[in-house]
């Protein structure tokens, strides 16, 4: 469903870094949900769900891209 690379929905910000994590520990799916169940706010908002697909829609021109 999810169109981007699940390793997208992850965060990776200062505090990503703050919290020791890094990024190459997080490229499969069940590394992925693992990390954001622990650390919820580390999910890349929003996604959106158009049509049955879902993408990180990131920048405001993704949202306006993804809404058609």
């Amino acid at each position: 469903m999810l169109e981007d690379p699940s390793k997208d929905t992850v965060r990776k910000d200062q505090n990503f870094r703050e919290l020791g994590l890094i990024s190459n520990d997080y490229v499969t799916k069940e590394a992925v949900i693992e990390s954001l169940q622990e650390h919820p706010k580390r999910m890349q908002r929003p996604i959106v769900v158009n049509d049955g697909n879902a993408s990180i829609a990131r920048t405001r021109e993704k949202v306006d891209e993804l809404a058609g």
